[in-house]
Parts: C-alpha cells; structure tokens; sequence
C-alpha cells in the first residue's frame, strides 16, 4: 500500500470511528485475518475501544503487519481448543481485561463454545460479539439460547462486493495452482459444494471461463436458486464427487467427510473457502492414504488405485494470493465498528441482531466520498 493510500485509508477509519463513537469506551478482544492492509483496521478498533489483545487466525498472518501492529497491542496466538474449554477461555479474558466491559469481535465463532462461561464467572462484563462471518454467523445462530447479544455482519448488504470478490480470488488461487502443475480448468467439471454468497459466486465465475458446474446445497430453497440461474444440482452427491475434476467446498460447515474423499474422482482438486477445520474432516480420511507433497501448497493423497489432490492443506486457497478484495472489505470493518456501538448502548436482549439500515446508509456514503474517486 502506498503513503498516500494509507492516509487515506487511516482518515476513512477516523472518520468512522468519529460518526460511531460509543458513549463510553469498552474494551475489545479482536480475532481477525493478519492481512497487509489490516492495521489501519486494527488501530480503528483501539481508537473506538481500548484494544486488550489482537488474536490473528494463524493460517494469514502478514510477517510486516503482525510487527506493526505488536508496536502498539499484544498479539495472542489463537487456537480452537483456547475457547472450546470454558475454563481456559474465561481465564484468558481475565487476564487481560479484569472487570471490564468487554466486547468481542469474532471471525468465525471462535467464542461460542465458551460464551456461556464467559458471560456468567466472567469479572467484568461481556457487553455482547460482532461476528463476520456465515459459518461464524451459524455457530451463534444454532444455539438454542444466547446469553449476550450477538451483531452479525455476515448477511449484510455491505458485504456483498466483498463476497463477490472473494469468489474471484478462490477461482483465481484455484487455477493457478493447477496451472503451476501443467492442468487447467477446461474440461475440468466443477463441483462446488455450498451454494451461498460465496459459492454462487464462485459457481458463476467458473461458468464464465466455460467450466461444466454442479452445484450441491442441503437448502432446497438455494437448490431451487442454483437451477434458475442454469447450473445443474447434484441429487446424488456421491455421484456428483465422483464426476468432478475440480471440488471447491464454500458451506461453513463440514463439506466433505472422512468417507466422502473415496468417491472424489481420481486426480480431482479439492480447495475451501474457510480454514481446513471447519470444511473438512481430514483427521476422518482413511489411513491408507498416503499424503505426499507436489509442489508448493499441493498435496497428493493416494492409496491403492485412487488419488486426489488437495490445495493449500484444506485452507482457504485464495489467502495464497493475498485475499484482496480492494476497498471493498473496509464497507464490512467500519460495519463491525458501527457494532460496537451498538453493543454499548445496553439496548440490545440476548440474541442475532444487525446493525440498522440508517447506520448502513450512512457508511455506504462515507466510503464512496473516499473511495468513489
């Protein structure tokens, strides 16, 4: 990023903080992607709360923005297991924010397996999450009961062109690792798994380079989606793994089983949206097969008679190549500030919330009067 689109960027964020400014300043705990141009999202955040601790997901840490953003906040390793254990979770908080008012801001529902916990013995107070993300958004939304308020920015309007552009970037990483082991998409039939925001995006940018798509959703209302916009929908998933040469999982959820990676074709690419956690169940594959490195970030997994290759270790493929999205993303992030405002109100029951239209509305105009230029 140049000098002069940092200041930019960095007068945007004040900007933000300045028209969502909570009445009285909470602190925060921030899980989030380390990508390059994070900090200046970083610093908004210990501008609209005081910042404890930034936790950047491992698989996309920046070496220079994680050293940048250590100058002025502790970074904390994060780990599935931290929050999954209710007594180590509350621990941790204790240790960095005792009896304060504390609001999380979340990529992925880190904090759902120990909100509970960290809303009852917790010192202080748990004003209430932000969440990102969909599978995020899920992990909160299946509960039957939330203790807290919970913002969701997953399905809001302004991350449509973020969503949208992750697509691309998925479609985009995909290629160029098969392309740098001398295979292309053409005559590659498609399979993508998922058929939300980001796999129809991704659905319809591989129609448009001329790719044979199927699509597979347990939603029968997005099956009922995927038709009307001319794709072909699996009605035997097994069979529709077998078919495809390329298999792309975008659901937040578990896509493919220990079981399912026998019936994928032999030679088919498998890539995910998310982290290898939370779409595939690896520790399940058969130990029969037997991984062995083909290059940079691709993986062969064979056993007798059958292979496949997997991309990136089952993480996100697009962070290969950066993630970027442009100025896009920063619609999203001034909407997970507006969040924390809203939490601090005290308005808000336990239960998913949004950020309202009006608020929306008002970020919508203030990015186009920096970035519509």
């Amino acid at each position: 990023m140049e000098q002069f689109e940092r200041a930019r960027l960095d007068a945007y964020f004040a900007r933000i903080v300045d028209g969502f400014a909570p009445i009285e300043r909470p602190s925060s705990f921030l899980i989030t992607h380390l990508l390059p141009e994070r900090p200046s999202f970083v610093q908004a955040v210990g501008m609209a709360s005081t910042l404890r601790a930034v936790l950047p997901k491992p698989k996309s840490i920046d070496p220079a923005a994680l050293r940048e953003i250590e100058k002025a906040t502790p970074c904390d390793p994060l780990t599935r297991a931290l929050f999954e254990d209710a007594d180590a979770a509350v621990e941790y908080i204790e240790s960095r924010a005792p009896g304060e008012d504390v609001v999380l801001l979340d990529v992925g529902g880190y904090f759902a397996p120990s909100l509970d916990a960290l809303c009852d013995r917790f010192s202080g107070r748990i004003l209430g999450v932000v969440e990102d993300t969909e599978n995020g958004h899920k992990r909160y939304a299946d509960r039957d009961k939330l203790p807290c308020p919970v913002i969701s920015v997953a399905r809001s309007p302004l991350k449509d062109p973020e969503d949208f552009l992750v697509g691309q970037s998925v479609v985009f990483s995909a290629e160029a690792l098969m392309r740098g082991r001398g295979d292309i998409l053409h005559g590659r039939p498609a399979l993508v798994i998922g058929f939300g925001k980001l796999g129809s995006s991704i659905a319809r940018l591989l129609h448009a380079k001329g790719v044979q798509v199927t699509v597979h959703d347990v939603d029968p209302v997005r099956q009922a989606q995927a038709l009307s916009q001319g794709f072909t929908v699996a009605r035997d998933r097994d069979a529709a793994l077998h078919g495809a040469g390329l298999v792309l999982c975008a659901t937040g959820a578990v896509s493919l089983r220990g079981e399912d990676f026998s019936s994928l074709r032999n030679g088919a690419y498998v890539a995910t949206v998310t982290s290898s956690e939370d779409e595939l169940d690896l520790a399940a594959l058969p130990r029969v097969y037997q991984r062995s490195p083909q290059g940079e970030h691709v993986t062969r997994y064979s056993t007798t008679g059958h292979y496949f290759y997997l991309l990136n270790g089952g993480n996100a493929v697009n962070f290969l190549h950066g993630a970027s999205v442009g100025p896009f993303i920063f619609l999203v992030q001034a909407e997970i500030l507006a969040g924390i405002r809203r939490l601090t109100r005290g308005d808000l029951g336990p239960g998913m919330h949004e950020v309202g239209a009006d608020d929306r509305a008002t970020i919508a105009a203030t990015w186009l009067s920096y970035f519509n230029r």
